[in-house]
């Protein structure tokens, strides 16, 4: 019914057809990108480079988070920047980032880091101050200390939280590569959504939005879900369904 009033109103609607196409029109423009490779090449090209920004948030923001909420002079110093930062629109950081690597990879990949950072970090943050207090105390009582209470103790406690984390930050990942690919030519869905602002081709660019909107759901709805829910389960959290 959506795809049908869809194509009424781009039909009969009181803008001109080439400003709004419909669904059939926006059909073969996807079909036309994933013939002639565009559409594979650009979804490859843009999640590689969110796979490098994504892995380095993650390896940085859940240290960070746990640090936070473990340290006092962290959460009076660290955190109060992070929580200031997280304000900050993450297309903000683009200007610097082509100030310090040039229009190049890595200045993209500084987006995508800026944009999830710190998001991991509080979500961590919030899943470690969240822990049951008994099982730090059961653990201080049988002397669990260092790298065996975080890695046995904190971190799996913690885990439902981190991932929640993991999950948001993904999705502020996703919006700050998207941004940062459409203000220069880097390749990528961005650059195909350019490529088509350029040439007037509305319905290229409607089918590229489709295309970011199903990639990003894919992994927001199946793979975080499917691996939330499970974690959630393990962990006591939600019934079994």
């Amino acid at each position: 019914m959506l795809l049908l009033l869809w194509e009424l109103a781009s039909r009969i609607g009181p803008w001109p057809h080439y400003l709004f196409p419909g669904p059939l029109a926006v059909g073969r423009s996807l079909m036309r990108m994933t013939a002639d490779g565009r559409l594979g090449a650009a979804i490859l090209r843009s999640l590689s480079r969110l796979g490098q920004g994504y892995l380095i948030s993650a390896l940085i923001g859940v240290p960070l988070g746990i640090a936070n909420a473990r340290l006092s002079w962290m959460r009076s110093t660290v955190k109060p920047l992070v929580l200031g930062l997280q304000a900050l629109p993450s297309i903000c950081w683009l200007p610097l980032a082509l100030l310090w690597f040039g229009l190049s990879e890595m200045a993209i990949v500084f987006v995508v880091v800026m944009g999830s950072l710190l998001a991991i970090a509080i979500s961590t943050e919030d899943g470690v101050a969240s822990m049951d207090p008994l099982l730090l105390r059961a653990s201080g009582v049988l002397g669990i200390r260092g790298a065996r209470f975080y890695l046995g103790v904190l971190l799996p406690g913690a885990l439902p939280g981190i991932v929640t984390g993991l999950k948001l930050g993904w999705s502020f990942a996703w919006r700050a590569l998207m941004a940062g690919e459409l203000l220069f030519v880097a390749g990528g869905l961005g650059q195909l959504l350019q490529a088509g602002r350029e040439l007037l081709d509305v319905a290229q660019v409607m089918g590229v939005m489709i295309a970011i909107v199903a990639v990003g759901s894919v992994v927001d709805q199946v793979l975080f879900r499917i691996i939330e829910v499970r974690i959630r389960h393990r962990w006591g959290l939600v019934e079994a369904v």
